[in-house]
Formats: structure tokens, C-alpha cells, sequence
């Protein structure tokens, strides 16, 4: 059997801790990479003083900064940056508001596409603009998508802030509109964020069927309401799909 080299156990390592869908004990990831204890402790001590990863209060170990990071710059990377665009020029024009996708990045919800409706009134989201979870469409999916500890420990860190009237602070009473939300796949901005907006969003998901980003549309209620945007879930689910595709290619 050949010899694989401590970079190749660096790399598996840090793919593994990536696409576990939960911390994973040093001890799974011996099991799971066939690489003695002694030797994954002392790779994982390395990559931790790296920032490649980091270990949770549970002791598991969970992808650090620079993988984070790492991962938000291939997203963005122009090539799939631009064949996203013009998925969601398709979009517009069809649906006639603007569309864009929002990942979860430093506890907040961060645009990294964006295409513009061409109708008179306009909200200003631009690219690299970042929004609260709590009470956007977008971050109410993504909290949604998480585990009841990972959602629990999330919302214990954020400020919960009231942005408008609607805006949902009381836990309880957000962790049911979550719940709602992962039973539908439809995350729900009723002027929540900002008044007179609201905002539908679904899902783009990898090809493990795990949460990657958000696909959103939003206008003002002046010209649209949220029942005439959640008629447009359908097309919103069908780009999300388009997307994947590309997103299957990138991890191909």
C-alpha cells in the first residue's frame, strides 16, 4: 500500500471536517480517514494553530476562519460569479423585482449576487452588503436549516435588535416561525427588516442536499405584495436548481 503523504492527510482532514454535517471528534475523524491517533492529533493541533480549523466547546472540530474564508472567495470566483448573474437576469425578467443570493458569513447574512429590477422604485441591497439573520428571508433559511443546538447557540449570540414593528425578537416565538420556515423550505420577510419590504427566499442547496446559500426576490409593498411573491416560489426553486448545476461543477 503506498505511503500517503502528510500534506494528502492535511487535505482529507480539512474536507472532512468541511462536509460534516456536525462537529466531528478527532477521534471520528481517526476512524473515518484510517490515520493513527497520535498522528491526527498532532495534524489537527497544526491546523488549528493555522486557523484551517477550530474546536467547538463540545471538542469537536469544526472549520476555521481561513477555511471560511477560503470558501466565500471560490464562490465568488468571476466565472461562476458571472454564469450566477445570468441566472438571475432570467429570473427578473421573469418575475419582474429583484433577485439576488445571500450566504451566511460572521453572523450575518452577506449579498454576493445581485441582479436589479428595472422598475422605477428600487431597494438598495448592493453586492457585499450584509443584513441580520433574524429577520430577513434569507437568514430566517439559513437558521432554519441549522440543528436545534446550532440554531439555539446561534440566537443566543446575536442581538435579536428590532429593526420594525413586525421584526419577531421573542425566541420563542422566532424558533416557531423557524420551524415553520424548515417544514415549508420558504424563508418569509413580512417588513421584518426594513418596512414597506418583503422578501421570499428558497434555498440552493450542494450535492449533498446540504444548505449552501439563499435565493431571494423582494420589492415594496407599494408595488407587490408577499402573497404575489410567494407565487413565484416555484420559478425562485427552479433557479435555485439552475444554480446547483453550478455549484455541482465547482465541486466536481
Amino acid at each position: 500500500m503506498p505511503k500517503v503523504s502528510s500534506i494528502t492527510r492535511v487535505l482529507e482532514i480539512i474536507e472532512a471536517v468541511s462536509y460534516a454535517p456536525k462537529p466531528i471528534s478527532p477521534l471520528e475523524l481517526s476512524q473515518v480517514l484510517d490515520i493513527p491517533k497520535p498522528t491526527i492529533h498532532r495534524l489537527i493541533q497544526n491546523l488549528v494553530d493555522e486557523g484551517f480549523v477550530a474546536v467547538d466547546i463540545t471538542g469537536g472540530i469544526v472549520p476555521g476562519k481561513r477555511v471560511r474564508n477560503l470558501s466565500v472567495e471560490l464562490w465568488q470566483q468571476r466565472h461562476f460569479f458571472n454564469e450566477r448573474q445570468v441566472i438571475l437576469q432570467r429570473l427578473v425578467d421573469d418575475i419582474k423585482e429583484s433577485c439576488g443570493i445571500a450566504i451566511p458569513y460572521q453572523m450575518n447574512m452577506t449579498y454576493t449576487n445581485r441582479v436589479q429590477t428595472t422598475l422605477p422604485l428600487q431597494i438598495y441591497l448592493p453586492v457585499g452588503a450584509k443584513s441580520p439573520m433574524w429577520c430577513t428571508g434569507t437568514g430566517k433559511l439559513y437558521l432554519s436549516q441549522l440543528s436545534k443546538a446550532s440554531r439555539r447557540k446561534m440566537l443566543n449570540s446575536l442581538a435579536l435588535s428590532k429593526f420594525t414593528k413586525n421584526t419577531i425578537v421573542d425566541v420563542d416565538l422566532l424558533n416557531a416561525e423557524l420551524d415553520r420556515i424548515a417544514k415549508t423550505g420558504v424563508g418569509i420577510d413580512n417588513e421584518e427588516f426594513i418596512s414597506e419590504m418583503v422578501t421570499v427566499a428558497v434555498p440552493i442547496l450542494d450535492k449533498k442536499s446540504r444548505y449552501l446559500a439563499s435565493l431571494y426576490v423582494h420589492g415594496p409593498t407599494i408595488r407587490v405584495s408577499l402573497e404575489e411573491l410567494l407565487a413565484h416560489v416555484p420559478r425562485l426553486q427552479q433557479a435555485a436548481q439552475d444554480i446547483q448545476g453550478l455549484v455541482y461543477d465547482l465541486q466536481s
